[in-house]
């Protein structure tokens, strides 16, 4: 059977069209006004962090499995990588904003939260989340731009993982969550005992995971010479090459609009649907004081994150079309079930962490805060449990 390659050009065209009516969007957008200006900016930025991901397969999920399942150790150098730089560029911007660290000020903005044996769990469980739906929270948003509707039920589950992160909320917040300390490194080490302690602490992860690591298996042939375009558009680019352009949009969006993370406009719209349907409490107590990824009971379908993650999707969904990823696929109901579970548990995690593997994890180590180093620790071991129990699960129903 012939392949008619007549329209061949046709999800090429589509992909493009999309990336330039981000561009026309994003400058739009900037009427001039303050509030303008930083959505123009959210959507560009947005934009690009949607097609690195789709490029790199930037999704903390993966490269943990790859390394604990093949010991592929390149995708956890790469968040390394993304991590260092980052914390780099974070501390030169805290510099103009913040010149002396000084006790009881903290860096406008920057994703510091409460360290608690709470934040543990919330760690722990978005981890095993992951490990049940497949993916974080950020790779479902832009697999679900690839087309998958598996990811769609992932990310409906997170909506309800926040509603019942709301619910939990004050208890946790009353009993634990208002007496933690908020601990930013450079309070006591000041910026550079701050920088050269977590770089520190990174080249030694990074040397214990190349030693670990088993060598990556070389071609036999050449891979053959590629363009430009085809490299940026088509090739599938690797993790490192993601992690530093990940650092590198992030110190930017921090500089300019607010640091990264995905889940404010997830945690706002389902704060806003369960206030409007009179679930939540009338006070959620001390939580809009916190710093992470903030919700709000939404009045506009404008905010800055909103457009960030629609640019992050749409980015995505025109970038898998360009190198030929788009591939929709409907999922099982078995996995549709395990993606909806999975979402619920990270929502939840999420809600309570004050952000993800983007907010809590990436943006809060790059601002060294200790709470981002704890989120990062039990996650990890959340993502070991969840793998762990996946495989014995799976093998039971393999026998049955």
């Amino acid at each position: 059977m012939t392949v008619d390659t007549r329209f061949a050009w046709l999800p090429v065209i589509a992909g493009a069209s999309i990336l330039s009516l981000l561009l026309l969007a994003g400058w739009r957008l900037d009427d001039g006004s303050h509030e303008g200006r930083l959505l123009g900016l959210s959507l560009i930025l947005g934009g690009t962090f949607g097609w690195v991901l789709q490029r790199s397969r930037f999704c903390f999920f993966c490269i943990s499995r790859e390394y604990l399942e093949e010991r592929d150790g390149r995708g956890l150098l790469g968040l390394i990588a993304a991590l260092a730089v980052g914390l780099v560029g974070y501390h030169g911007v805290f510099g103009a904003f913040l010149p002396e660290p000084v006790a009881g000020r903290l860096p406008p903005g920057a994703h510091i939260g409460p360290v608690s044996y709470v934040l543990a769990l919330a760690a722990l469980v978005f981890g095993i989340g992951m490990s049940v739906s497949g993916s974080c929270i950020s790779a479902h948003l832009y697999r679900l731009g690839e087309g998958s509707i598996a990811s769609l039920a992932a990310l409906v589950g997170a909506l309800f993982g926040f509603i019942l992160g709301f619910l939990s909320w004050n208890g946790l917040y009353l009993s634990v969550i208002q007496a933690s300390p908020v601990i930013w490194l450079p309070h006591s080490l000041g910026y550079a005992g701050s920088l050269l302690l977590q770089l520190a602490v990174l080249a030694v992860i990074a040397l214990w995971l190349s030693r670990r690591s088993r060598p990556a298996q070389t071609q036999a042939t050449p891979e053959p010479v590629r363009s430009l375009p085809e490299i940026l558009l088509r090739t599938r680019w690797p993790v490192w090459c993601g992690g530093l352009l990940v650092a590198f949009i992030g110190t930017i969006a921090y500089l300019r609009v607010a640091p990264l993370g995905v889940t404010a406009e997830l945690g706002s719209i389902a704060r806003t649907l369960a206030s409007g349907q009179g679930w939540l409490p009338e006070r959620l107590h001390g939580l809009d004081g916190f710093r992470g990824c903030a919700t709000v009971i939404k009045e506009s379908l404008l905010s800055n994150n909103g457009v960030f993650i629609a640019a992050l999707v749409l980015a995505s969904l025109g970038s898998a079309l360009i190198a030929g990823d788009f591939r929709p696929r409907w999922p099982g109901l078995t996995e549709a079930l395990r993606n909806l579970g999975g979402g619920i548990l990270m929502g939840w995690g999420a809600m309570v962490g004050l952000g993800c593997t983007v907010g809590t994890l990436l943006s809060g180590i790059m601002a060294g805060a200790l709470s981002g180093w704890l989120f990062a620790l039990f996650c990890f071991l959340g993502l070991w449990l969840g793998l762990k129990g996946r495989r014995r699960f799976e093998g039971v129903l393999t026998k049955v």
